[in-house]
């Protein structure tokens, strides 16, 4: 079975649509046809994004400028979710820190729980019900190949993305034979644009080219394996190397490995 054709009443969500990933996952979704429900902090780029896709593609585009991260306002969302025909959920919203765990500001390590995690759990089930009635539906959760093993210097991150990692996979086996499709996205580094090397970040210097995929290339490659009901999508070299890595070796091991290299990007 494929994904929910696309229909007038349909809508596919998509967070964190303001940039990277999910802007490129709008687009994708566009050109296929279904009418989206973009859901970001940022309001105004969204409502660009939303004019370019409606003059490009000729869907309709609705726009909830909302921090996910804000559990007030992330209830709104879900119980306007929880009534809507949503045919897809990209869940995709995420943000990270570096550095010592103690030495960052708690109240962000608490709102990239809230995001990378508890959001997740929250959108999810608010659409599922419905999905599961209707017998249709695809859920697209975007992990990381940082959520397979533990990250000294990135360790609230990578505990979030490991809970996304397993939801997904555990939601998928409950879900088995009703028609609801759910995909995890485990992907190394992202680029949406060339750097300028005058401004290039830490990790732009320390993750050589050859690594990062572009965000269009990660989008296509998401929705492919949700329509195929993949069980876990991997672009890029750098991320199948980490999640092979983090399946297999020993944690003892992986553990100090990757703590120097993300130690360097805490500093």
């Amino acid at each position: 079975m494929s994904l929910p054709a696309p229909t007038p009443e349909a809508r596919a969500v998509v967070t964190g649509a303001s940039s990277g990933i999910g802007e490129a996952l709008a687009a994708e979704l566009a050109a296929r046809g279904h009418n989206l429900i973009l859901v970001a902090r940022r309001k105004e780029v969204m409502d660009g994004l939303a004019a370019r896709l409606t003059d490009e593609f000729g869907v309709l585009v609705e726009v909830r400028g909302v921090d996910l991260a804000d559990r007030d306002a992330r209830t709104m969302l879900v119980d306007e979710l929880s009534g809507r025909t949503v045919s897809i959920l990209c869940n995709n919203a995420g943000i990270a820190t570096f550095g010592p765990v103690a030495q960052l500001d708690p109240g962000y390590e608490r709102a990239q729980v809230e995001l990378n995690a508890v959001a997740v759990h929250d959108l999810t089930l608010a659409v599922l019900p419905g999905m599961i009635a209707r017998g249709t539906g695809g859920i697209l959760i975007t992990g990381s190949a940082a959520g397979n093993m533990p990250i000294p210097h990135n360790a609230t991150y990578a505990a979030t993305k490991a809970f996304a990692n397993t939801f997904s996979e555990s939601l998928r086996h409950e879900l088995r034979g009703k028609g609801v499709h759910v995909t995890l996205l485990a992907p190394g580094p992202v680029r949406t644009e060339e750097p300028d090397p005058a401004d290039a970040s830490i990790v732009d210097r320390l993750v050589p080219d050859f690594f990062w995929i572009s965000s269009e290339y990660t989008a296509k490659l998401s929705l492919d394996g949700l329509a195929g009901n993949k069980m876990r999508v991997v672009p890029g070299v750098l991320g199948k190397a980490m999640s092979t890595a983090g399946q297999y070796s020993p944690r003892a091991v992986v553990a100090p490995i990757v703590g120097t290299f993300y130690k360097k990007l805490g500093g």
